[in-house]
């Protein structure tokens, strides 16, 4: 960060324009000695940035006046940075309530579709390309077995995907929360076809579907060249050891979670949108 924008923003935070202890602040006081003990990738420096000088003069801004009393107030520009907590309360807000417009009056069930964390040095060099395989292979698997007539529905299933990437201790952990209506349209779409008993589909065979859908994807990437290796992903970039580890992950048996929320579905939302914006 260049010293005089750090300056800036300093002195605002001495003016108490700001809460000391938001996110920018901890930047600000520690992210300098972070970034000389730790490489860091250029994108992820910019985030930095870009939460320190949110909202500061740096940025630019207005000033608003009350139309009675005629009092005056500066309102500083914001990063618009997808990761900056000020700039995304709003969206989350939008995006809570129109999701909460969209439950329908009946059970639901929370799903959680886990990939093992053997993938997850390929995945940082491949974010995009591995979060929508797990998209795919997720959803793909809850409508299959939504149209399965053996699995007790025989209809359309629907459900909100959000993709999760790290665990509670901030380390790589991949996976997808699924907010699951319990039950499906009937084929016919004339009908509701509801869910009977606590329990949505068998986690066992959802999961053993699920890594073998996500499994056939990662192998047809790496085999049209599709997939990157790079840091400690580069000792699976040949093709044996690639089979190894492609090996390793069909050996697991990978984690799928589907049970009835305790609080129900807002609740589950609720907790979700803290991190979808």
């Amino acid at each position: 960060m260049r010293a005089e924008q750090s300056k800036m923003a300093d002195k605002q935070y001495v003016a108490g324009n700001r809460p000391k202890w938001e996110l920018a602040y901890i930047f600000r006081t520690y992210g300098n000695a972070y970034l000389a003990l730790h490489p860091t990738p250029s994108i992820d420096k910019q985030v930095m940035q870009d939460i320190m000088l949110c909202r500061t003069a740096y940025l630019g801004g207005h000033i608003q006046q009350c139309d009675t009393c005629g009092a005056q107030q500066i309102a500083y520009n914001s990063c618009r940075n997808r990761h900056c907590p000020k700039c995304q309360a709003l969206a989350k807000a939008k995006w809570l309530e129109a999701r909460k417009a969209e439950l329908l009056p009946v059970t639901y069930f929370h799903g959680v579709f886990t990939v093992p964390h053997e993938i997850n040095a390929v995945a940082l060099c491949n974010k995009a390309l591995i979060f929508n395989m797990l998209f795919k292979a997720a959803s793909e698997t809850l409508l299959a077995f939504g149209k399965n007539p053996q699995n007790r529905l025989g209809g359309q299933l629907g459900f909100t995907a959000i993709l999760h990437t790290w665990d509670q201790l901030l380390k790589s952990h991949l996976h997808l929360h699924c907010i699951i209506p319990a039950g499906a349209l009937s084929s016919d779409g004339t009908q509701w076809v509801p869910v009977k008993g606590d329990y949505l589909f068998c986690t066992l065979a959802i999961s053993k579907v699920f890594r073998s859908k996500f499994m056939a994807l990662f192998k047809k990437a790496f085999e049209k060249g599709k997939l990157k290796f790079c840091g400690k992903a580069k000792v699976y970039a040949a093709k044996g050891d690639f089979k190894r580890l492609s090996d390793t992950l069909c050996g697991k048996d990978w984690v799928v979670y589907a049970r009835p929320p305790f609080g129900g579905p807002k609740q589950v939302l609720d907790y979700l949108g803290r991190y979808t914006h």
